[in-house]
């Protein structure tokens, strides 16, 4: 399937900002599951310092704020081909080691709220496989998808005891119940094409467990199913700390707005 997709962030600061860094990682890479034929990244009130390769294989790129702006705005437009693989996004290939992704972190390290959920799911499942695909439904019936009721710093334990939250709480529940299991388990950022939607809100976020016998497997429980070819993969890391679409500090500035548009479209 063929994907266009154009995102645009613009940060608004009630004075101008005298230092601001942020990283990027907007820019998706050739895969097992998809091509990459064409992306563009922009940028106004801001200047590109340099382009790397984090730990976890993301393409990032630093971008120091202009003294003295008041807007920042961070575009990027593109063109992915993917493929349905069930979910399977290869072998492990990523620099950090295999054992770097059962360490859990304050997003997704579980409380009483998500051991809770643990003793729920059901122990008959045929393989690990299934029993992951078990864990997401729960997951998605258990903590319900709703829009607010979390932000970027919920927890995935935050958000069980709750009982309610998004895409990336979910992600991060997953991540560290797989985790809580001996799995491998990363966070994935990334696009989403919904049905019959072009403009969206927000860029969309789901996990990925690594099985001896499958290598990385995906598992989205906010739409209760593995990744397929309408989501295109941006970004992975332990958890939304380290994939998070941009990330930085500024100092100064004041009170800042924060503006996304997003579409995405076959």
């Amino acid at each position: 399937m063929q994907l266009t997709i154009a995102h645009q962030t613009r940060y608004t600061f009630e004075t101008p900002i005298p230092y601001g860094l942020q990283q990027v990682r907007l820019r998706p890479l050739s895969s097992d599951v998809q091509d990459v034929s064409d992306w563009e990244l922009t940028i106004e009130g801001g200047t590109l310092q340099a382009r790397f390769t984090d730990e976890h294989g993301n393409a990032v790129d630093l971008v120091r704020v202009d003294p003295g702006s008041r807007d920042l705005v961070i575009a990027c437009r593109g063109v992915v081909e993917t493929r349905d693989t069930s979910g399977m996004t290869g072998p492990h290939k990523s620099p950090a080691p295999l054992w770097y992704y059962t360490r859990q972190t304050d997003r997704t390290r579980p409380g009483p709220a998500m051991r809770k959920l643990a003793k729920a799911l059901p122990d008959d499942a045929e393989n690990t496989l299934a029993r992951l695909h078990a864990l997401s439904r729960l997951i998605a019936e258990e903590v319900r998808y709703d829009v607010g009721s979390t932000h970027v710093a919920t927890s995935g334990e935050d958000a069980a005891e709750k009982r309610h939250g998004v895409c990336q709480d979910h992600a991060h529940i997953l991540v560290g119940m797989a985790r809580q299991m001996g799995l491998p388990a990363r966070y994935v950022s990334g696009y989403l094409l919904m049905d019959g939607v072009v403009d969206q809100e927000a860029s969309h976020a789901w996990a990925e467990v690594h099985i001896d016998s499958l290598g990385w497997v995906g598992f989205d429980p906010s739409n209760g199913i593995s990744p397929d070819e309408r989501y295109v993969r941006v970004a992975t890391g332990l958890d939304y700390g380290e994939a998070a679409p941009i990330s930085g500090v500024t100092y100064g500035g004041g009170e800042e707005t924060l503006l996304v548009t997003l579409q995405v479209q076959q």
